[in-house]
C-alpha cells in the first residue's frame, strides 16, 4: 500500500497529489512505478524504471515545496494558460447597433396579485417604469413568495432581505426622480450562490464551505446592481457545481416535488419556474444551465465562453465555465445578457463583442441546420416533442439543413479536461481530506470526481486538450454554413460538444413527458452571436404557448 500511495505522487497530473509523508526519504520505488503503470496504460523497460526513480523522487520534493506555498494561492489566481474558442481564421462583429427591444409600455396589475409571480421582465419593467407598483413593493413581494414556498423547494441558500430592501429603496427613489436605469430596474432576481456577495455567506452549496465569507462583489452582481437590479436570493447549487444535492437537502423541480430540479443552478431553475424569483442567474460547464432550464421549464441562456465575467465565481473548470441567465423567456434572456455580457480586466477571458439582437430580423432568410443523427437517435420521450419543434420551425417558413456531429473524435476522453481543472482548483480541499464533509460520496459525487483528477496524467491532459482543438475547427467547419442549429437538449453529443468549444446554446421549453414533467430543445449559435438564437428562439415562442405554463401549486 506504501508503495502503490507514493507513486501516484509522482506519475499523475504533474504530481500534485496530496497526502503528506516523511521528506527524508525516497518514496517512490522501483516496484511501486512497475504496479503505477497500469494507471496510465504504459509498460516500461526494467532499465528506464531504474533511470527515473531517482527524478520522480525529486519531483515529489518539489510538490511538497509547491504545497506549503499554497495558501498564496486564492480564489481569483487562475493559470496563466487561457482557453481560446475561436477556430482559425474567425472573425466577429465589433460593431455595436441599437437594440430596438420593443417592450410594451401599457401593462396593467392584475386583480389577482399572485400573478405578478410569473410576469416577465418586461410587463414588471412596465409597471415599475410608469409607477404603478414600486420596487419596495415588488420586492416584498417576491420575499414573501420565498418565505412561503421555499420550504418545499429548498431552493434558497440565503435570503438577502436587508440588502434587497435598500437596493428597492434606492430604485424607488431614482425613478420618482426621474432617473431610469434600464428594464432591469426595481426587478428582483436571484443568483447561484457560486457568486461572491459582499456581506453574505457564499457556500458553493458544499459541507466545507457553509460558512465563507467573501467580503467582495462578484462582477455579475455589480453589473446588475449598476443596471438597478434588486438581489433578493443567493439560489443554490449542487455541491460544488455538481448536480441537484446540496448541504441542506436536494432543491425540488416545482412541477413534481418528488423529483429534483436537476443541477448544478438547481436553484436559479426551480425559483424562477415557481415564480419565487423574476429571474436568475446561473453558471454552466457541462450542462447546469440548460439542465435545469429543461427539468424546471424555463428558458436558459448559455453565453459564448468569455462573453460574461467569471471574476467572484467559484471555477471548477478555468476553460468552460459560462455563467448565464434564466428566465421566464427568450426576451427575458436577452434583456438580463445585454447587461452582464462585456470586458472585465479581473477575468482575461472576457471581450468586447456586439451584440447585435434584431427581433425583427426574418427567419426565413436565416440559415438553419439541424443535427439529423442526435434527432435519430434520441431515444427519450422528449423526441415526440424534438421531431414537433422541428415541424414547428418548418410552418414558420424556415427551411432546416440536416447536418451531422464531427467524427474521429475520442469524445470519451473530454472528461478529464474539466476533472483536471476541478481538481487543481481543490487541491487543498482533498489534501485536506475535506471533501469527506460533503453530503455525497458515491460514484458520480463531485467528492469522487475530485478525488479521481489526482489520477489523470498531465501528458493525458494536455492530448485532451490538443484534440479539443481539432473538435474546435471540425464544428465550426459545421458552423459557419449556418446562422443557428437545432438540436436535442439531451441524447447525444451535441451538449459535450458545445461546451468544449465555448459555443451559445439556448434551451427553451417544448412541451411535457408522459407524467408532465417539461421538455426542451436546443438552439446552438456561432460564437459570439447570442442575438441569432435569441431572434429564431423569440420566434418559436410567439407561435407556442410552452413558456406560458406554469407549475401548480404557486
Amino acid at each position: 500500500m506504501r508503495n502503490y500511495r507514493s507513486l501516484f505522487f509522482a506519475l499523475i497530473i504533474g504530481g500534485i497529489l496530496g497526502f503528506s509523508l516523511a521528506a527524508n526519504e525516497d518514496r517512490i520505488s522501483v516496484v511501486a512505478v512497475k504496479h503505477a503503470q497500469r494507471l496510465i496504460g504504459f509498460e516500461f523497460s526494467e532499465t528506464a524504471i531504474d533511470t527515473m526513480v531517482n527524478y520522480l523522487n525529486r519531483n515529489l520534493k518539489g510538490y511538497d515545496t509547491m504545497r506549503s506555498y499554497s495558501n498564496n494561492l486564492t480564489n481569483d489566481i487562475a493559470p496563466p494558460l487561457y482557453f481560446d474558442p475561436l477556430p482559425d481564421d474567425f472573425e466577429f462583429e465589433s460593431q455595436q447597433i441599437k437594440i430596438d427591444w420593443q417592450l410594451t409600455d401599457n401593462v396593467e396589475l392584475s386583480d389577482d396579485t399572485n400573478e405578478l409571480a410569473f410576469y416577465s421582465i418586461s410587463q414588471l419593467a412596465s409597471l415599475i417604469k410608469n409607477q404603478k407598483i414600486t420596487s419596495t413593493e415588488l420586492t416584498k413581494f417576491f420575499i414573501k413568495r420565498i418565505k412561503k414556498y421555499d420550504h418545499q423547494l429548498f431552493a434558497v441558500i440565503s435570503l438577502t432581505e436587508e440588502l434587497a430592501l435598500k437596493q428597492a429603496a434606492l430604485a424607488d427613489e431614482e425613478i420618482k426622480s426621474g432617473k431610469y436605469r434600464g428594464s432591469l430596474h426595481g426587478i428582483p432576481y436571484g443568483i447561484k450562490d457560486l457568486f461572491a456577495v459582499e456581506g453574505y455567506k457564499t457556500t458553493w452549496g458544499a459541507a466545507p464551505y457553509k460558512n465563507q465569507i467573501l467580503d467582495y462583489n462578484a462582477t455579475v452582481v455589480e453589473k446588475l446592481e449598476e443596471a438597478g437590479a434588486v438581489l433578493i436570493a443567493k439560489l443554490t447549487s449542487g455541491a460544488l457545481a455538481r448536480g441537484d444535492v446540496w448541504f441542506g437537502g436536494k432543491t425540488r423541480n416545482p412541477w413534481d416535488l418528488e423529483q429534483g430540479a436537476s443541477g448544478s443552478s438547481a436553484g436559479s431553475g426551480s425559483a424562477t419556474s415557481a415564480g419565487l424569483v423574476p429571474f436568475s442567474i446561473g453558471t454552466e460547464t457541462l450542462g447546469s444551465i440548460t439542465s435545469p432550464a429543461t427539468r424546471n421549464g424555463v428558458s436558459g441562456l448559455r453565453p459564448t465562453y468569455g462573453r460574461v465575467s467569471r471574476y467572484g465565481c467559484m471555477p471548477l473548470s478555468w476553460t468552460m465555465d459560462k455563467p448565464g441567465p434564466l428566465c421566464r423567456n427568450v426576451t427575458d434572456c436577452a434583456l438580463v445578457f445585454d447587461v452582464i455580457r462585456g470586458i472585465d480586466t479581473k477575468d482575461r477571458t472576457t471581450i468586447e463583442a456586439a451584440f447585435n439582437y434584431n427581433p425583427n430580423r426574418d427567419i426565413q432568410k436565416m440559415k438553419i441546420g439541424y443535427l439529423r443523427d442526435q434527432f435519430e437517435s434520441d431515444t427519450t420521450s422528449n423526441g415526440v416533442n424534438n421531431e414537433a419543434t422541428l415541424e414547428i420551425f418548418r410552418s414558420l417558413g424556415v427551411e432546416l439543413k440536416a447536418v451531422e456531429t464531427p467524427k474521429n473524435i475520442p469524445y470519451d476522453v473530454f472528461d478529464i479536461i474539466l476533472r483536471a481543472e476541478a481538481g487543481a482548483f481543490f487541491d487543498e480541499l482533498v489534501r485536506s481530506q475535506s471533501d469527506s464533509l460533503m453530503v455525497q460520496q458515491d460514484g458520480r459525487s463531485r467528492a469522487n470526481s475530485l478525488r479521481q483528477s489526482r489520477f489523470i496524467p498531465a501528458v493525458e491532459y494536455l492530448q485532451a486538450n490538443r484534440h479539443r482543438s481539432v473538435l474546435i475547427n471540425e464544428f465550426n467547419k459545421i458552423m459557419k454554413e449556418l446562422d443557428v442549429l437545432i438540436s436535442p437538449t439531451f441524447g447525444g453529443k451535441q451538449l459535450l460538444i458545445t461546451n468544449l468549444t465555448g459555443h451559445p446554446a439556448l434551451a427553451i421549453p417544448n412541451g411535457f413527458d408522459r407524467e408532465n414533467h417539461p421538455t426542451s430543445i436546443t438552439l446552438v449559435g456561432n460564437l459570439y452571436d447570442e442575438a441569432s438564437i435569441l431572434t429564431l428562439g423569440k420566434a418559436f415562442q410567439e407561435a407556442t404557448d410552452f413558456e406560458e405554463k406554469h407549475p401548480p401549486g404557486f
